[in-house]
């Protein structure tokens, strides 16, 4: 074969990565959860030593966030956070192929559960806390009901299948492929299908708004209000965190008087408690984000 023809090689290494990867989490699975963790926090040192464009991008949110923090301090909340997005990483094994007993064991609902058997149309709000996949297994577990939430197609398909089996494998959820579009969504908010969200990332400039995330501009996607309109429904928070038995997920009751004609200003009011939660446990909120990646016009990137 000439140059020109052959076959490239950087998919198979990237399908064997990826099988090799799955074996280590389906041998490690099989763990004790405290040796587990000891594991991750081995692995989250050395990729805070290796992965320095994503330590970089945690220092500089960090910095935005939480200004009254020395870099000493600041440095020890992205360690910490290397750390526990590494274990969360790891759990992904017992997640989504551990026996239903570990999982249920491992995954405690608290706070007002009962809202989730509800009928009325309810938006889940789940943020970026680091055990944001552990906190959607814990409903489709736990609470005998159908849940409805977005997948994001993984370019590697070996990934992309064990992801979506993953988060299928509990109470047969309906999974929405986000280039169906919001008719499929609102549909489903209107058929009684709890919707999980996860609107709290910089999705670029398109259909999002700027408003305040820690006093910075921050563009932000208004889908919790807007879906709320079309579908009227109420906003249910789910906060997931990690823990040394597992994970709690706490459910919150649901917000009064949301949503309102503005959407800007129920936009500023996600962020504004987003922020209490994740001053509960900052290094567990996802740091290795970009979060202020979109920029008004005429101002400069934080990450140059």
């Amino acid at each position: 074969m000439t140059a020109s023809t052959t076959p490239s090689r950087g998919p198979l290494l990237k399908t064997l990565l990826s099988l090799a990867v799955l074996g280590m989490l389906r041998i490690t699975r099989h763990l004790p959860l405290s040796w587990l963790r000891a594991l991750g926090a081995v692995l989250g040192w050395l990729l805070y030593a290796l992965v320095g464009r994503r330590r970089r991008i945690a220092e500089i949110n960090l910095a935005l966030c939480f200004p009254q923090h020395d870099a000493a301090q600041r440095r020890r909340m992205v360690r910490q956070h290397f750390v526990l997005f590494a274990q969360a990483w790891l759990d992904r094994g017992w997640l989504w192929e551990g026996s239903a007993e570990q999982v249920r064991s491992r995954l405690r609902l608290r706070g007002a559960v009962h809202e989730l058997q509800s009928t009325a149309p309810t938006l889940l709000f789940a943020p970026h806390f680091v055990g944001m996949d552990a906190g959607w297994i814990g409903l489709t577990a736990h609470v005998e009901r159908r849940f409805c939430g977005l997948y994001a197609r993984q370019r590697n398909p070996v990934m992309d299948q064990w992801m979506a089996e993953g988060r299928r494998r509990f109470g047969e959820p309906h999974i929405v492929a986000k280039s169906a579009g919001l008719k499929a969504l609102v549909s489903a908010l209107r058929a009684g299908e709890p919707l999980y969200l996860l609107p709290d990332m910089d999705y670029g400039p398109r259909d999002s708004v700027f408003v305040p995330f820690y006093g910075v501009t921050a563009a932000t996607i208004p889908s919790l209000s807007r879906f709320a309109r079309m579908g009227g429904a109420r906003v249910l928070p789910i906060l997931s965190r990690l823990t040394p038995e597992g994970y709690d997920i706490t459910v919150l009751p649901p917000w009064q008087d949301f949503p309102t004609e503005d959407v800007v200003a129920d936009t500023a009011r996600m962020n504004r408690l987003l922020q209490e939660w994740i001053d509960e446990t900052p290094e567990q909120y996802y740091w290795v984000h970009k979060r202020f990646k979109t920029r008004p016009a005429g101002e400069a990137s934080f990450y140059r």
